[in-house]
């Protein structure tokens, strides 16, 4: 009688335990489906950036890895690179950024035409990029003076990225503009595409710029005429901060908001920079991790400016309320940071191994490489979302737009995190897996 009870009593037991998974099963294939539902139009155009995004990266990652000889030739050119990049996208992105809460609102139409709202931004930009290309150049001298490392004078380190700075804003302002605009013109959701995008555009055009920026230097090859070049550009850019400052009061807030945050954010590439410098050896005997690292922080950059931007637009629209805990919208928005993630590191493992294969560079080999990045990327977007939430909300609840704020200091932050936890992992699966 005892067993026949014990019988049932597990039987019931099991039971219970069956129903509760299939309706945890069930419960989890109805949040999916929701999910989905609500979504779908999201992930669809975040994807379709996303990998244009890898791709233009990747370009970028391929240029990178054959510039031995401009980095060998220039030293200190390796610090500057994750700098300038990162300030291409965060000019250019956080502009795309201040466009699409525009459009969002109602206050800019998406048709080009003139308005104070588009020349305010693209006047401001051009004397950001100018600002913050001198001022890069200083951070990095310092930092190769501070930690004596082999460097090129401060006048090729200004020319070069200023020279740089000009040729991106003549390619850069156009691409933002047009891809801000016109996607909202078509119905598609800025906040999914246009700042990956621009991220991207930034991330491939800033390496062919500095490259056309030191043949522009190998050209002029006299260092007087170098020096009169720079002192001259010097007052221009200076000269055109304090007029957009005294011109009105669009741009001096974006000016005065952007520019300590742009600081921050350059300051954040040079440290990059510099790990990169540390690792100069490792990275130009390695093709493949050379490659990946404009691809696999760009890549990152653009996943994390879609929750900045989205978080961005909750706030300004109402959606999102400035609390110190994740509602519902930002939950969701989490989530489906996560879900591109799933897709798109596979995806740029794959392409980068093919890719070298096909030109016949060395790799590590797709066993290798796929969970490298694969573990390296989810710690990363772990780690930025937490810290791109609560820099959202603090931004908001001191009456600062994150437009201006978030996007430039989580772009940086993410290249520097993107680098250290990349190549690191990377090191330390080839010193103890690889044989």
């Amino acid at each position: 009688m005892l067993m026949i009870n014990t019988i049932i009593f597990l039987f019931k037991k099991i039971d219970s335990v069956f129903k509760l998974i299939i309706n945890t099963f069930k419960f989890l294939i109805n949040k999916l489906k929701n999910f989905n539902n609500n979504y779908r139009s999201v992930v669809k155009q975040g994807l379709v950036a996303l990998v244009i995004c890898a791709i233009g990266d990747l370009i970028a990652g391929i240029i990178l890895g054959n510039m031995n000889y401009f980095i060998e030739s220039f030293p200190g050119l390796l610090i500057i690179i994750p700098g300038a990049i990162a300030m291409r996208g965060n000019i250019f992105g956080s502009l795309a950024s201040r466009l699409n809460t525009n459009l969002h609102i109602g206050t800019l139409s998406p048709e080009f035409k003139k308005s104070d709202i588009l020349n305010n931004n693209i006047l401001s930009s051009i004397i950001l990029t100018l600002v913050i290309s001198l001022i890069l150049s200083i951070i990095a001298k310092i930092i190769c003076l501070a930690f004596n490392f082999e460097s090129m004078a401060f006048v090729n380190f200004a020319l070069i990225n200023i020279f740089a700075g000009i040729i991106s804003c003549i390619i850069m302002l156009p691409i933002t503009m047009f891809i801000s605009l016109k996607s909202y013109e078509y119905g598609w959701d800025p906040d999914n595409i246009t700042t990956p995008l621009i991220t991207a555009a930034g991330d491939l055009f800033t390496l062919p710029s500095l490259i056309i920026s030191i043949l522009l230097l190998f050209f002029i090859n006299n260092e007087l005429i170098e020096t009169i070049i720079l002192i001259i550009l010097i007052i221009i850019i200076i000269a055109l901060f304090i007029y957009g400052l005294l011109l009105n009061n669009e741009i001096k807030k974006i000016l005065s908001q952007s520019t300590p945050v742009l600081l921050i954010s350059s300051c954040l590439g040079i440290f990059a920079g510099g790990f990169l410098h540390t690792s100069s050896k490792t990275l130009l005997n390695n093709q493949t991790l050379l490659t990946l690292v404009p691809l696999f922080s760009g890549v990152n950059g653009s996943l994390l400016s879609i929750l900045s931007a989205r978080l961005s637009s909750g706030f300004h629209a109402g959606f999102i309320e400035p609390m110190m805990h994740p509602d519902r919208n930002t939950l969701h928005n989490f989530a489906i940071l996560f879900v591109f993630g799933i897709f798109i590191f596979p995806f740029i493992a794959l392409i980068v191994e093919f890719s070298l294969n096909l030109i016949g560079s060395d790799t590590l080999g797709i066993l290798t490489t796929l969970p490298i990045i694969i573990i390296s990327g989810f710690i990363v977007i772990t780690i930025m979302m937490t810290i791109i939430f609560y820099l959202s909300v603090l931004s908001v609840r001191e009456g600062l737009d994150p437009d201006n704020i978030v996007l430039p200091i989580s772009t940086s932050l993410t290249d520097l995190i993107s680098i250290i936890v990349l190549t690191s992992f990377a090191v330390f699966i080839l010193n103890h897996f690889m044989f």
